[in-house]
């Protein structure tokens, strides 16, 4: 199977490294993006928001043979969920990780602006639940690899308007939430949660980790990942 690595905010296609074996172990064949407009300067990135960054991973889809599963972390699962929206044919599955599918108009967050751009805030800036599980090492080795995003990437609402998507298989690896502990708290989201419970095909699996599992636990992320495709 295909698989198409969508990162977060401030990552790149390496940040997918360390997960990529145990995907090629079982036979899948990874193609992590990097996403347009990263760590450029504000002169070159001004007109690249959310729209073109799910178009860059639609054209990653076009260029292979056939259907592929779209894995996004983070802010790079709105991207997945822009990609089932716009190829609903071509998504044989979206799996999220630490991250939801979120509804038409939704944007990834407000975060501030250094030169024009959104800088890496640094592994400090984060709730210690998301980072507590990247020891000094870590941090130290992947903080250098961050690379600014483009202003207008985390404040653009998505456009979806396919129903279709709703019939794309969606798997949920969350950090530290089961699916009884995910349902209880997406009830308090809104839109979310509407936008959750339309989809035919949902799970929700517990990683056991903070929210850069690609970091922390990256075999056992790439184990995840195959289980929901072997679903």
């Amino acid at each position: 199977m295909d698989i198409i690595l969508i990162p977060g905010l401030w990552l790149d296609a390496t940040s997918w490294d360390a997960v990529i074996p145990t995907l090629e172990k079982a036979g899948h064949r990874a193609h992590p993006l990097t996403m347009p407009g990263l760590g450029a300067p504000a002169s070159e990135s001004a007109d690249v928001g959310i729209a073109e960054w799910v178009d860059a991973a639609v054209a990653a889809l076009d260029s292979l043979p056939g259907a592929a599963v779209v894995v996004g972390h983070s802010g790079g699962g709105n991207v997945a969920w822009g990609v089932a929206d716009a190829r609903p044919d071509r998504v044989s599955r979206v799996i999220f990780v630490d991250t939801v599918p979120l509804p038409p108009g939704a944007n990834i967050g407000e975060f501030e602006l250094v030169d024009g751009v959104v800088a890496f805030p640094g592994w400090d800036f984060f709730p210690d639940d998301d980072v507590s599980d990247l020891d000094e090492a870590t941090r130290a080795r992947t903080a250098p690899l961050a690379r600014s995003v483009p202003a207008r990437v985390p404040t653009d609402g998505i456009v979806l308007g396919d129903d279709a998507r709703y019939r794309v298989p969606v798997t949920l690896l969350m950090g530290g939430l089961d699916r009884e502990a995910f349902e209880a708290v997406l009830e308090q989201w809104g839109d979310y949660a509407e936008e959750f419970h339309a989809i035919d095909d949902t799970e929700v699996v517990k990683i056991g980790s903070g929210h850069w599992p690609q970091f922390s636990v990256p075999e056992k992320l790439g184990e995840l990942i195959n289980a929901a495709i072997a679903r």
